[in-house]
């Protein structure tokens, strides 16, 4: 192997450029070449491939985002589009590519391994930490903190104003966002995807909540909670009890962007050498995902079909603790 690609797809997530950057060092420091792929598959199908050097990822292990950009594509999903991509890998003579997102960027690359025997491997970039096969993706850390700095200034205005606050993060299908920033944010109740909570049972926590002299409170609600988000339940709320005089707000895309943490930047960076070695070693069709401590590849298959479930208990502490 000489040449491999490296590509950012799907949504963004602090951390990316830490995997970049550590992806071109460490093929720089096995003597391979690389080629950045802008705006993923996108890019991979209409040729925008670029010559990536050791110099080039100098001083982005601490910004958000990816240098390398991402976008969808609906093209890529169609086997003509997947042919396209898999000659343009040929006609700059990349050998193996580097896949950073989500599961539904792992699907591509699973295709491109399956249909035209491309070695791929796959790194989790995704704040939702909702791939399988690793117990944290790259950004998650990153987001979480976002979500704790946003829940602990607006605790503060909750306070003065002895108002309950609906605060709704990000995280599709999964609660993982929702319920770790709550525990470390002292929400009052977290409502997750997972979990069915209905708005009596809801109520009746707030109202056993003020009979032990709570004045405010913190609702934590994931985004794809069965409610449609916290606007709705926060009407819901209002519309069914005496707590009418509630707010609402939604961290959005605040948790995607900004300089990643430690956690992230350290994550990334191991996972991007792992990759590399991967490639180097003949691994094909795998993802790096990290168990306990210690790096690991599994099949690009787990980051769909084994859903990360945190434990259920983090939501019995979290009702112990908001008495």
């Amino acid at each position: 192997m000489k040449r491999i690609g490296l590509l950012t797809s799907g949504g963004d997530s602090p951390g990316m450029n830490a995997a970049i950057r550590a992806v071109v060092r460490a093929a720089t420091f096995n003597g391979l070449e690389v080629f950045g792929i802008e705006r993923g598959y996108k890019g991979l199908i209409e040729g925008d491939i670029h010559p990536l050097g050791p110099r080039d990822v100098s001083g982005i292990i601490n910004r958000g985002g990816t240098i390398l950009h991402t976008a969808r594509c609906k093209e890529f999903m169609e086997p003509e589009g997947r042919a396209l991509a898999a000659a343009n890998l040929a006609k700059h003579g990349i050998e193996g590519l580097v896949v950073i997102g989500g599961d539904g960027s792992y699907q591509g690359a699973a295709k491109l391994h399956a249909e035209f025997g491309i070695r791929c491997i796959g790194l989790p970039g995704t704040i939702d930490n909702d791939i399988g096969g690793t117990d944290y993706t790259i950004g998650f850390d990153t987001a979480i903190n976002t979500a704790m700095d946003a829940i602990d200034r607006i605790r503060d205005t909750a306070n003065s104003h002895d108002r309950i606050f609906f605060i709704e993060v990000m995280g599709r299908r999964s609660g993982y966002v929702a319920m770790i920033s709550g525990i470390a944010g002292g929400a009052e109740d977290i409502l997750l995807p997972e979990v069915e909570t209905s708005v009596e049972m809801l109520i009746e926590r707030l109202r056993t909540g003020q009979k032990r002299g709570k004045k405010s409170s913190i609702i934590i609600v994931a985004e794809g909670c069965e409610y449609g988000g916290a606007m709705v339940l926060a009407k819901r709320v209002s519309d069914q009890s005496e707590y009418k005089d509630n707010r609402v707000t939604v961290i959005g895309h605040l948790q995607r962007g900004g300089s990643p943490t430690a956690m992230d930047r350290v994550l990334a960076s191991r996972m991007g050498v792992h990759a590399v070695e991967a490639l180097i070693a003949g691994e094909a069709g795998k993802m790096v995902g990290v168990s306990g401590q210690q790096l690991q590849l599994r099949p690009l298959s787990d980051a769909w079909e084994q859903r990360t479930r945190f434990d259920m208990e983090l939501l019995r502490v979290a009702h112990v603790l908001s008495v």
